[in-house]
């Protein structure tokens, strides 16, 4: 049987939501400490890594990241506490929700057909703009 892989995305408000993409690429600011190397250890173009953060700084009250200029060692760009709590915040809910599925999903998992589950995993996914 596999284990269904659960993906999912909050919406806080219109234009205004974390999923997925947001938090990988705020786990690999946080690795980087740059906005270059973040996206490109993604295979993220620099324009949508810096439209991400800037939309996640505009969703909150509080920054999710601080970015600092350049000088002697250069700029970067880190994570705040509260860009640390939507980080932690959304990978024990991601937790909790795979518990949840594990729990109510294994007869409808043991039903899908292997063939159509890597199909399915390879093919590829329809482009959506937001």
């Amino acid at each position: 049987m596999v284990a269904p892989v659960i993906r999912f995305r909050i919406d806080f408000a219109m234009n205004s939501w974390v999923g997925p993409g947001k938090i990988e690429l705020l786990e690999a600011i946080r690795r980087h400490g740059s906005l270059t190397r973040a996206a490109r250890s993604l295979g993220m173009s620099y324009r949508r890594a810096w439209l991400l953060v800037e939309n996640l700084n505009s969703c909150f009250r509080e920054p999710v990241t601080l970015a600092t200029t350049g000088g002697k060692g250069g700029g970067g760009v880190t994570l705040t506490t509260f860009g640390e709590s939507l980080i932690t915040s959304y990978r024990e809910l991601e937790v909790d929700i795979a518990s949840a599925a594990a729990r109510r999903l294994p007869a409808i998992a043991r039903a899908v057909a292997i063939e159509s589950r890597s199909n399915a995993m390879t093919a590829p996914r329809p482009l959506v703009k937001h």
